[in-house]
């Protein structure tokens, strides 16, 4: 299959191009927004009819959740329109979408795991406008797979597991938030279930992903301090309205793997597992 991957820069595209060096039997089209503007709808149905795509794999997205609430219009191209203008180019050719969307789609109220057939209920503009997206490529591909997940790191990039090992080297202490919990996810793990749904078969619909586990921010940083051998460092717990924000952030976004684990065969790694490879990758234990 001719593959196009966006956002190839990013932290999951980065681990997809690590990949697709040993799942050689593919062509893949990694691109930025040098190599091709995905909100350029001209553009983007030009280079999927003049590759031949067969599929997609959308990691391309405006993430930056604080600017955004002062950003919607930008936001919104990035996130709502351009996943709609890459769906409608591949249905043409009668192809697939692996769209990668977020918690941030719920408010994060409930006190269960999130599975997909809970309404979406988002409370920042990042988050509407993901889920703008997500019913724009639903519309517009027939083979649209839409993969929600959280709390995204890698070795790649800026992320908060990175941060959180620069900051604990810098400074005596620390205060991270205990009151909002969810899943890390390790992007390499991710990487690997998109290869595996690509192997598979794509299968149209929505699905959650994330590494297993529930933690908080602040337990996090603490594993993070630990497996990374920072030791004079104090971390202290902060409540959410200690640390405020321009965007609202999901007091809990635990998601529930069920479908995608049966639906693919996948064991999933707990978190901390991932997390110590990461930080091995890294070099800092």
């Amino acid at each position: 299959m001719n593959i196009l991957v966006t956002g190839c820069n990013g932290q999951l595209g980065n681990e997809m191009q690590l990949l697709e060096k040993v799942n050689p039997q593919h062509t893949y089209f990694n691109t930025d927004v040098a190599e091709l503007d995905i909100t350029d709808q001209t553009a983007v149905e030009q280079f999927v009819a003049d590759n031949e795509i067969d599929g997609i794999v959308n990691c391309a997205a405006y993430t930056a959740v604080d600017k955004a609430e002062d950003n919607k219009e930008l936001c919104t191209t990035l996130n709502t329109l351009a996943p709609a203008y890459l769906a409608a180019a591949i249905d043409k050719r009668g192809g697939w979408l692996i769209q990668i969307s977020t918690d941030y789609v719920f408010n994060g109220t409930k006190h269960t795991p999130y599975v997909e057939t809970d309404t979406p209920c988002p409370d920042s503009v990042y988050g509407s406008t993901k889920l703008a997206g997500e019913l724009g490529v639903t519309k517009f591909c027939k083979r649209a797979m839409i993969i929600r997940t959280a709390w995204l790191y890698s070795t790649f990039g800026n992320n908060f597991v990175k941060t959180m090992i620069r900051l604990g080297k810098e400074k005596p202490e620390l205060g991270v938030i205990f009151d909002q919990v969810g899943t890390p996810t390790y992007a390499r793990d991710l990487a690997m279930v998109i290869f595996t749904a690509i192997e598979k078969g794509v299968e149209p619909g929505v699905y959650h992903f994330s590494n297993e586990g529930v933690i908080s921010w602040y337990d996090f940083t603490k594993a993070i301090h630990r497996i990374a051998g920072i030791k004079d460092c104090r971390v202290r717990p902060l409540h959410t309205e200690e640390y405020p924000t321009p965007a609202n952030r999901p007091h809990y976004s635990v998601l529930d793997k069920t479908k995608i684990k049966q639906t693919y065969g996948i064991e999933i790694p707990y978190w901390e597992e991932s997390l110590a490879e990461c930080i091995k990758l890294l070099g800092t234990n």
